[in-house]
């Protein structure tokens, strides 16, 4: 729904858009370049599909086989929904007439690499909670560093994790099925101390 509403503002050329381009034009520029081209450079391929090739190969080798493949199908389907949707919305970008920025491919590659990731590390570590606070925060800050740097409007990056989240969901559904219908298993046991 949310991402039904995005897209229909962004087309429409809706009060959301206009709002969204101005506070684009204010903020684009501000904070330090060098960090947020760094952050921004998080959606970068070559920087998010290694860390959720590890994070594959780590859960396969723990004996995981749906979750991966799950995780594997969400970022194969990023630029299959993507693209066509930059194409058919032709949106230009904040610095730029070219077009094809709605929705971003950098926010959505973030959004699925860094977030499938910690779904399926989670369960093996102590404190699993703090792996999805990890991927919201590394993905926040590469919508941040898109917006800021002026690559992408701010709708533009809401609407690519809208749709991520969409993607997200069956492995979500995946990893805490199998985690309930396991107990806790895979994830390393505390030792207890004698009394």
């Amino acid at each position: 729904m949310l991402l039904s509403l995005t897209t229909w503002q962004v087309v429409a050329d809706g009060p959301l858009r206009r709002a969204d381009e101005r506070v684009a034009r204010a903020v684009v520029g501000h904070g330090p370049a060098r960090l947020t081209e760094f952050l921004a450079d998080l959606g970068n391929m070559q920087v998010a599909l290694p860390v959720l090739g590890c994070a594959i190969v780590w859960a396969l080798v723990r004996g995981q086989r749906r979750a991966p493949l799950c995780a594997a199908l969400a970022m194969a389907a990023v630029p299959l929904l993507v693209v066509p949707l930059k194409n058919g919305i032709g949106r230009s970008g904040p610095l730029t007439d070219a077009t094809g920025y709605y929705p971003s491919g950098h926010a959505a590659t973030a959004a699925v690499a860094y977030g499938a990731a910690a779904l399926l590390v989670a369960r093996y570590v102590r404190r699993a909670w703090m792996m999805p606070v990890a991927a919201v925060s590394v993905t926040a800050g590469t919508g941040i560093g898109l917006v800021l740097r002026g690559y992408h409007w701010p709708l533009d990056v809401l609407g690519s994790w809208f749709l991520c989240g969409l993607l997200l969901l069956p492995l979500g559904l995946t990893t805490w099925g199998s985690a309930r219908a396991g107990g806790r298993a895979g994830r390393p046991r505390s030792r207890q101390r004698p009394k």
